[in-house]
């Protein structure tokens, strides 16, 4: 009799085990709206690394994404329900301030999963998930090479709009510059445009006249930095790789941690049943943890003191292993 029992729970937990594995998810869909599109940094890099993990296949799933581009206000809500009412997208994430929108559709679509990334956001939870990006640990090393390298001792950052996950990047960098130079002289100017390659443009000629002869490019106004002879930083990707003549070293994001754990997320969810339990307070990859990091010199390899590339390796290694704590300062960075 006994023998019977555990013959037949073992045929019920094998036929539960079944009933779990093919009600399990073999496939996602992302919609992404992005504020810009893929000619901006930060668009730009999501997109590559959402490449990635599709390629990489968590949880064996076939994974597909549609990108809406340059919506905001209730043209980027217009599109989110729009991508809510196909049935076709599991995951919303919505790649900028997008809260308001968030928001009124969440409650809607309660099976969706909604992403919400960066500053200007409301943490929402429940099915709203908030990712945050922040770049200020790479931003010290680029701040640090600054102050090295400049001989005006004037050093200029060209920004987007002055918002949290700017400024933090702003005043790191200048952080890094001046504890080992300083008289370091800050100059800094916001487009008030995610992306303005003309405003980018006349900005930073305007701190070059003013003395700058080293730029923090969170614009990517590179071209001008050559046509002026100065050399620049640049942000979210190698922009070294492709401006060689101007960028000495670039501070970069990655957003394959962040992707994973929204996917994790989803499946508990759609496999396991679980409740949503979206953040309502940021939350970023460290440096340490491969959110951010520091290119290398590209073309510059050659041309950096030895000295100061040991420095900046000898301060990465610090900051990855926690002796050495950046500060995030989210004050309004000014010029001097």
């Amino acid at each position: 009799m006994n023998m019977f029992k555990t013959l037949m729970a073992t045929a019920l937990l094998s036929l539960t085990s079944g009933v779990a594995w093919a009600d399990a998810p073999t496939e996602l869909g992302i919609g992404l709206i992005l504020a810009t599109g893929p000619e901006a940094s930060w668009d730009a890099t999501l997109l590559r690394d959402l490449d990635s993990v599709v390629e990489a296949a968590p949880h064996g799933l076939e994974i597909s994404y549609k990108n809406i581009n340059g919506k905001w206000g209730e043209d980027a809500g217009d599109a989110m329900e729009l991508l809510a009412k196909t049935g076709k997208y599991q995951i919303i994430w919505a790649h900028s301030s997008y809260s308001d929108q968030v928001k009124a559709l969440q409650e809607k679509y309660p099976d969706i999963l909604f992403v919400l990334v960066g500053s200007g956001n409301e943490g929402l939870g429940g099915n709203a998930y908030w990712v945050y990006k922040r770049v200020h640990e790479p931003s010290y090393l680029l701040g640090v090479m600054a102050g090295r390298l400049t001989e005006s001792d004037v050093v200029g950052v060209v920004g987007q709009f002055p918002s949290e996950d700017v400024n933090d990047q702003i005043n790191s960098f200048f952080a890094g510059a001046r504890s080992v130079n300083p008289d370091v002289e800050r100059k800094v100017a916001f487009i008030e445009s995610w992306y303005d390659p003309a405003k980018a443009e006349q900005f930073t000629n305007a701190q070059i006249a003013a003395g700058a002869d080293l730029t923090f490019q969170l614009v990517a106004s590179f071209e001008t930095c050559e046509k002026a002879g100065i050399r620049c930083f640049g942000n979210y990707i190698d922009h070294g790789a492709s401006a060689p003549d101007s960028v000495v070293a670039s501070a970069l994001i990655s957003w394959t941690e962040d992707l994973n754990w929204v996917i994790d997320e989803w499946y508990d969810y759609a496999a396991n049943g679980a409740a949503y339990e979206g953040n309502t307070s940021e939350r970023w990859v460290p440096m340490a943890d491969g959110g951010t990091a520091l290119s290398g010199y590209n073309a510059y390899e050659d041309q950096l003191p030895a000295e100061l590339k040991e420095e900046i390796a000898t301060l990465s290694a610090q900051i990855a292993s926690g002796e050495l704590k950046i500060p995030v300062d989210l004050s309004l960075p000014k010029s001097d």
